[in-house]
């Protein structure tokens, strides 16, 4: 996208400030994207459903685009205040951001989101289909593709906020700003929405897939545990209101 048009939306009053930031990028299913700057520039840009998809590469390569354009924009406006940011960053303060990211992807709360990532793979390289479960399921007006895509949607999704969430905190704590809304608990929070929403998935699962019940029963409480300790760790963050959703449903 030319960065004029970039502008010339950003500045458009539909848009709700930071809608996008706590999100799950699942915009085929969002009731907001008429006020979202991101969900408008991904369908200017492009019609490619692989770009859509928080599964897919191409999601990714376009956001990282979109972030690179807006950095340039950032830059540019710097310097018209006479100020380089590229010149901020001492090696140093690379070196502790750096160990910082180490220490978040470290953290226990994100290996537990990855070790659940890993036990969702096995689960679906073992029960690829669900064929006899399936059209039970349909019989009773249930939709177990639906669930299973549920699942699949935010198998990594929760660990990337989760992550952002530690990390974020780190870095609250050292500077102890309280003036803005806290950025870990909006990440915190709707990687537990995400949590809920596939314990519920797993449960309409487990109702139905009598053979691998077992398998499913220890999936949901492994991301139950992780869905408490994630609620002890950021105590907030289910009280986060984030913006143009919790504004309009305070259930999320």
């Amino acid at each position: 996208m030319k960065r004029d048009r970039l502008k010339k939306l950003a500045r458009d009053k539909r848009f709700i400030p930071g809608i996008y930031n706590y999100c799950d990028r699942w915009c085929e299913r969002c009731p907001q994207t008429a006020h979202c700057l991101n969900f408008a520039v991904s369908e200017e840009d492009s019609s490619d459903p692989e770009t859509r998809d928080i599964r897919n590469e191409a999601f990714w390569k376009k956001l990282s685009g979109v972030f690179q354009e807006t950095l340039e924009m950032l830059k540019e406006s710097a310097k018209e205040w006479g100020v380089d940011l590229d010149t901020l960053d001492s090696a140093v303060d690379m070196e502790k951001m750096k160990a910082r990211d180490e220490a978040a992807e470290n953290h226990l709360l994100c290996r537990a989101a990855r070790k659940y990532a890993e036990m969702v793979k096995e689960w679906i390289d073992e029960k690829e289909t669900l064929f006899f479960e399936t059209a039970a399921a349909a019989r009773d007006g249930m939709d177990l593709d639906e669930a299973v895509e549920v699942i699949q949607w935010y198998q990594y999704f929760i660990c990337a906020k989760i992550t952002r969430a530690v990390r974020g905190k780190v870095d609250e704590e050292e500077e102890k700003d309280d003036e803005f809304p806290s950025d870990s608990d909006g990440s915190a929070k709707i990687a537990l929405i995400a949590m809920d929403r596939s314990i519920a998935a797993w449960a309409m699962i487990r109702h139905y897939d009598t053979d691998g019940a077992e398998v499913v029963v220890d999936l949901i409480s492994f991301l139950d545990g992780l869905r408490q300790a994630v609620e002890k760790t950021f105590p907030k963050a289910r009280s986060f209101v984030r913006p143009g959703f919790d504004s309009f449903d305070q259930n999320g």
